[in-house]
């Protein structure tokens, strides 16, 4: 039986971290309190210090995240929220679920991170927030993203669900933001084992905003002051992560001494590797390289145990649903130029030193075959 690799497996996360998870889980069902208790508050002021930030609230996903946040910005219909085109599908779909309406912009065609001219380009009267995407363990232009919000008096949020750890000008993505987002979903840096996101702020108002709509719009007393449903971080996953979250680190280095192996023995071959951007820590989330022959060369990774992942293979403003909110005018050369060359490797940090050789290998000999 072939041995098969995917581009990423939660699973060996839980079995590094086992005897500590099971015991976590343990105490949690022996706590009784399974909603809202002790093991969220401990892990919102954990995550909270360790991203730099003065609060972090925890919720049901890294989609609510984002659509909570933009909630408790008061984004109004009509309101105009700039989002990349190449990101994940719940970018865009949270800012039509908060009443807004997305607007795309291009990414820069070396990071593949939002590229801050094209949204300068999409910006009208009606945009009110910036949505800048850290993307595949890498931190946008952050500095240029906070110019042009300056400039016309835009919120940023930033969207971390692949970036924990990253960081810009020495400091960790989350802390740039009125709100940052992050999704704990299994395969992240730092992952649970079921749907988990929360919201870093250092604005104890939005803090508190986001408490009450995470819960029904209640206040201390149980009275609903605003309209909203349920999304709360639960109790097993933050005990979950608060294991975690003490090896974050150490399995960031993991995945950069790999996507470091990647690149040295890549570097021969017809393909991109992946382009850091100057002041930044990139936490390699996915290994990402840009190739032509994509689909010939997948058929014959996968014959060789190789199963490699694509993200995302249908930029957002050419999905149906999202088509209507296209703009002419907002030219998205790079996305479109991207969406049918990249290619995502095996990348997680329990990967083995003969299990990186094997991804190189096959990856070398279908690029050689496909040439």
């Amino acid at each position: 039986m072939v041995d098969i690799l995917n581009f990423a497996n939660p699973n060996a996360s839980y079995i590094a971290h086992s005897a500590e998870i099971d015991l976590a889980i343990r105490r949690v069902l022996d706590s009784s309190k399974y909603i809202l208790g002790d093991e969220v508050e401990k892990f919102e002021a954990e995550f909270a210090e360790y991203l730099g930030v003065k609060d972090f609230v925890g919720v049901n996903s890294g989609t609510d995240a984002l659509v909570l946040s933009m909630r408790a910005l008061d984004l109004a219909p009509g309101d105009e929220v700039i989002v990349p085109s190449h990101t994940a599908t719940a970018t865009v779909a949270a800012v039509i679920l908060a009443g807004g309406t997305p607007v795309f912009a291009d990414v820069d065609l070396a990071t593949f991170t939002l590229d801050p001219l094209s949204v300068k380009k999409a910006i009208t009267r009606r945009t009110k927030i910036i949505i800048a995407v850290h993307l595949y363990g890498q931190a946008c232009d952050m500095e240029s993203l906070i110019a042009v919000a300056r400039d016309y008096s835009l919120e940023i949020i930033e969207d971390c669900a692949q970036a924990h750890g990253a960081m810009f000008n020495e400091r960790k993505v989350g802390s740039f933001g009125v709100l940052s987002c992050f999704s704990f979903f299994p395969t992240k840096n730092l992952g649970g084992v079921g749907d988990g996101g929360g919201i870093a702020t250092n604005s104890l108002e939005l803090a508190l905003k986001i408490k009450s709509l995470r819960q029904y719009g209640w206040n201390e007393q149980r009275i609903s002051t605003l309209v909203s449903g349920v999304s709360r971080l639960d109790e097993m996953q933050a005990a979950i992560l608060r294991i975690k979250l003490q090896y974050l680190d150490a399995s960031n280095r993991k995945r950069i001494h790999i996507a470091s192996t990647y690149d040295q023995r890549l570097s021969e071959l017809e393909l991109q590797t992946p382009v850091r951007r100057r002041n930044t820590l990139h936490v390699f989330h996915l290994y990402v390289v840009k190739m032509d022959n994509r689909e010939s060369v997948i058929e014959i990774l996968k014959k060789s145990g190789v199963n490699p992942g694509i993200h995302y293979p249908v930029p957002n403003h050419l999905h149906p649903t999202f088509r209507k909110f296209t703009r002419k005018k907002n030219a998205l050369v790079n996305t479109e130029n991207l969406s049918s060359r990249i290619l995502s490797l095996p990348m997680y940090p329990e990967m083995t030193a003969d299990q990186v050789s094997k991804v190189i290998e096959a990856l070398s000999a279908a690029v050689k075959v496909c040439k």
